[in-house]
């Protein structure tokens, strides 16, 4: 997805005058190479960059091969034509922020609307990213950072000139529902994966996906547009039991525990989410990861347990480090909590199921004993964007709109559960703290689900301590190496 809020554009529109210079620069000094790059665009952009390579084709798979084969339209071949282009362009995208209310509209509509404002073709735009870069190439810049909005804008061109169907621009106005300053933003969504996996399905004869964590498999094939040969989930090879899943229902009173929009923000609700933290932190040695549905979501249970007292009795036992959605902060956050790991003090990490890190972090060995899932991470259904590929699934594919929103909430907590177990010497708690797991584990991986007993799946907070302190005394003794090998399935 191409997200353009108005101060992007601002940045795109600085960063294009900058370019403006540069060329004027490298015209007095240098005007051989800029003819050079002329030379070659008439050819087309794949002799232009070499974009057959496997390392271009996996950086830009969505590309077309026809695009690569094609001479560059001759309005952008020359460097000072392509950047007052693309200064069209941005103004363009400016005047459509000056809205009060949403609008919705296909690729072909938005190309039909630039076109009786500003002749602007639909060809040329086609060409922008790559055109971009090359210049980018060509005038040797070293702060590329300067110019990632305009770049940024190149991309959200290509795309949208490229394909009529499979995505949905999206004009926001406001920020939120209750907000009165505008602050508009410009979505560029994609609401057919497909789009992107089909160049790899084009390219190769064989084609092998395989994760931890995609679950259920029937409907890969149906979303990404495929026939498998062969699909098979398998179970932990592991010896030893290594890992233990659990699903806590309800509080140490017996109240049900769930982040359903009914109760969650009920205090008897948000105290036991608070005791289960409390509680394992003081059995968890070393780091405790702890995964809410949203951002929104995880400052209110904070606020609440700040108020109830719950933050200052974890404290006592661990030290307590927060996401955010600043890339920067989180890292920071990241690098003090592997440290207080590390040096014996511990700590907790309070993060989102859809935040960086659920993707892309390791928490392995002491960085991450037990990983907490405080309720289901089902995506915000008001969404205007998750409403329109709900749609787009419908009525192209025919997914249900509850299977989709269920198999996309259970493979994200399946990635957040798989993050605590990195290989085969390490082991961890997994626990699943919403009683609406109970009926949703069938679409856990198959590896969790197989481990996931009977008798662990409708526990209480004390219940699941006791359980949890129980394995966590038997990973503390010594085990024979062969424990520490696979087994054959």
């Amino acid at each position: 997805m191409r997200c353009l809020p108005e101060d992007s554009l601002r940045k795109a529109g600085r960063g294009a005058a900058n370019l403006e210079r540069k060329i004027s620069e490298m015209k007095t000094t240098d005007a051989a190479k800029l003819q050079n790059e002329y030379s070659k665009l008439v050819q087309g952009l794949r002799d232009a960059d070499e974009a057959n390579d496997e390392g271009a084709f996996m950086r830009n798979p969505a590309l077309p091969d026809d695009l690569l084969k094609e001479a560059v339209p001759g309005n952008i071949r020359r460097a000072e034509h392509f950047v007052a282009f693309l200064k069209r362009f941005v103004e363009y995208l400016k005047t459509r922020m000056k809205v009060l209310h949403v609008i919705s509209e296909t690729p072909p509509s938005f190309l039909q609307h630039l076109k009786e404002l500003t002749f602007i073709e639909r060809k040329p735009l086609r060409f922008c990213a790559e055109r971009l870069t090359s210049l980018v190439r060509t005038l040797e810049l070293t702060n590329i950072e300067d110019y990632q909005p305009l770049q940024e804008v190149a991309s959200f061109a290509t795309l949208v000139a490229t394909y009529d169907t499979g995505f949905l621009l999206i004009l926001e106005p406001y920020e939120s529902e209750t907000a009165t300053v505008p602050n508009p933003i410009l979505h560029l969504t994609c609401l057919d994966a497909a789009i992107a996996i089909k160049p790899v399905f084009d390219r190769f004869s064989s084609v092998v996906i395989t994760s931890g964590t995609i679950s259920p498999l029937e409907i890969y094939p149906k979303m990404l547009g495929f026939n498998t040969v062969v699909q098979e989930s398998y179970s932990m090879t592991l010896a030893r039991r290594s890992f233990l899943p659990m699903i806590v229902t309800r509080g140490s009173d017996q109240g049900a525990i769930s982040s359903s929009f009914t109760i969650r923000n009920d205090p008897g609700v948000v105290r036991n989410y608070g005791n289960l933290l409390i509680e394992f932190s003081k059995i968890t040695p070393d780091g405790v990861v702890v995964f809410f549905p949203s951002y929104l979501y995880m400052e209110s249970i904070i606020s609440m347990w700040q108020g109830m007292g719950i933050l200052d009795q974890v404290w006592k036992h661990k030290l307590i480090l927060v996401e955010t959605p600043d890339s920067q902060e989180t890292s920071l956050a990241l690098e003090t909590y592997r440290t207080a790991c590390s040096n014996g003090r511990g700590a907790i990490l309070l993060c989102v199921a859809r935040g960086k890190v659920s993707e892309g972090i390791d928490f392995d060995h002491h960085y991450g004993r037990t990983v907490l899932c405080i309720g289901v991470p089902f995506q915000y259904t008001e969404s205007r964007i998750l409403k329109a590929r709900l749609e787009f699934l419908r009525e192209t594919y025919r997914i249900r709109e509850n299977d989709f929103l269920s198999f996309d909430a259970m493979r994200h907590a399946a990635q957040c559960l798989g993050r605590v177990l990195r290989g085969k010497d390490d082991y961890g708690i997994m626990v699943l703290a919403d009683r609406r797991f109970g009926k949703k584990r069938v679409q856990l991986p198959k590896w969790i689900n197989a481990a996931l007993l009977e008798g662990d799946s409708n526990l209480s907070v004390d219940q699941a301590v006791a359980t949890a302190k129980r394995f966590l005394k038997q990973m503390s003794k010594p085990f024979p190496a062969r424990m520490q090998e696979g087994v054959k399935s």
